[in-house]
């Protein structure tokens, strides 16, 4: 072994021997009932659903389910479990008193309203990511929300995982050295044409499409929000904004100065918002790139590759790897970690900062962060030309 790779191994062991894990939340059943933290759902699709279990497993209580589309919020009560009540509209929610908190997790058209009504009527929330529905909108977020005393988590899990948490301790104590490009990709095989068939069930689309434009109803817009503009920033901002906040927050990038996007429907018929795109972004001292390919399985899932001039991390959905710089096909990563992304961690993390009034892992600077990065990038691919970000991430030009 030489004399750079003992040293190496011997940086890397330390810094692994000084990572700090946070308690565990202590349930809040055995806190006492009284000390229960009383929460609604708005916004019962799966992900709400799943989230709602989160909340539950530390003796949160849901108490209430508001949702537009009647199977949902079926679907939402019985998740809920037992006491809550049913409510078509999410402002009736926020109107009882009893209500500590609300999760959010409706389409991202209206996370900006659902939220500013939710800290004006004194309720802390956990909002689903992204954060925002433009640039513009997530900087009134942002200075809305600051106007008041109210705690908000964006949910981007991986600021609350172990895994990710471990890698961000090594990347900080030197071990990739200079880190100067990342290079971003998600592969998975799911793209089919859009179903249009009748929805089963009653929807209210006026409620569905609130601030976006009056259309008339199409099934497969309710089914598939995620690929269209009106209510999404597809598959860009869904995934984006996970992997390119975990790009910047390793690095210390900031939001990048420009962007550039090229993209396409391959497989996805019907969709507006494109399956197969590659978007280029530029910050001061950092190149990123942000691939997504949903025809193809290749590694099937999320991969992080930050390179530097001493190392580079590979970091995915089941922990990480650290290679020594000059690489070589023969040689063993120096450093590994297993873990997967904990959605529960973040979830503890939200109601622990419910009793202590302090910020969580993803306030909402680091939700407006996080999906700068995407919304550029998405404004880069309907101009068809670079587009530039103001220091402040709040103007495109």
């Amino acid at each position: 072994m030489s004399q750079n790779r003992r040293g190496f191994l011997k940086n890397a062991a330390g810094a692994g021997a000084g990572l700090i894990w946070a308690p565990a939340l202590v349930p809040q059943s055995a806190r006492g009932a009284n000390e229960r933290v009383v929460f609604a759902l708005i916004g019962a699709g799966g992900r709400g659903r799943g989230v709602t279990d989160n909340f539950k497993e530390r003796g949160a209580q849901c108490a209430a389910v508001a949702d537009a589309y009647e199977p949902n919020l079926e679907l939402g009560l019985k998740a809920a479990g037992e006491g809550a009540k049913p409510y078509p509209d999410y402002r009736q929610v926020l109107e009882r008193k009893d209500i500590d908190a609300v999760l959010i997790a409706s389409p991202d058209h209206q996370h900006a309203p659902m939220l500013l009504d939710a800290v004006a009527a004194g309720k802390d929330v956990y909002l689903e990511k992204p954060m925002s529905h433009s640039i513009e909108e997530g900087a009134r977020m942002v200075k809305a929300v600051r106007a008041t005393k109210q705690i908000v988590q964006i949910g981007m899990q991986r600021r609350s995982s172990p895994s990710v948490l471990a890698a961000k301790t090594l990347v900080d104590q030197g071990l990739l050295g200079d880190t100067y490009l990342a290079r971003v990709q998600w592969f998975w095989n799911t793209s089919r044409p859009l179903n249009n068939s009748t929805l089963p069930g009653k929807l209210d689309w006026d409620k569905f499409l609130g601030p976006a434009k009056k259309r008339p109803l199409e099934p497969m817009r309710f089914r598939h929000w995620r690929v269209f503009w009106d209510y999404s920033g597809g598959n860009m901002t869904d995934q984006g904004t996970h992997l390119m906040d975990v790009v910047q927050w390793f690095t210390n990038a900031g939001t990048p100065r420009s962007a550039v996007c090229q993209g396409f429907v391959y497989g996805m018929t019907g969709a507006e918002t494109p399956d197969c795109f590659n978007a280029t972004f530029e910050y001061e001292k950092l190149m990123a790139t942000w691939t997504l390919n949903y025809n193809n399985a290749y590694l099937n899932g999320w991969t992080i590759y930050l390179h530097g001039n001493k190392g580079t991390m590979v970091l995915d959905n089941d922990g990480f790897s650290i290679y020594q710089e000059p690489w070589n096909k023969n040689r063993d990563p120096v450093y590994q970690f297993k873990g997967s992304i904990s959605t529960q961690a973040h979830v503890d993390n939200f109601l622990a900062c419910i009793k202590s009034r302090q910020q969580p892992n993803a306030p909402v600077e680091v939700g407006h962060s996080a999906v700068a990065a995407p919304h550029l990038a998405n404004v880069a691919y309907h101009r068809k030309r670079e587009v530039r970000l103001n220091a402040s991430a709040t103007e495109v030009t």
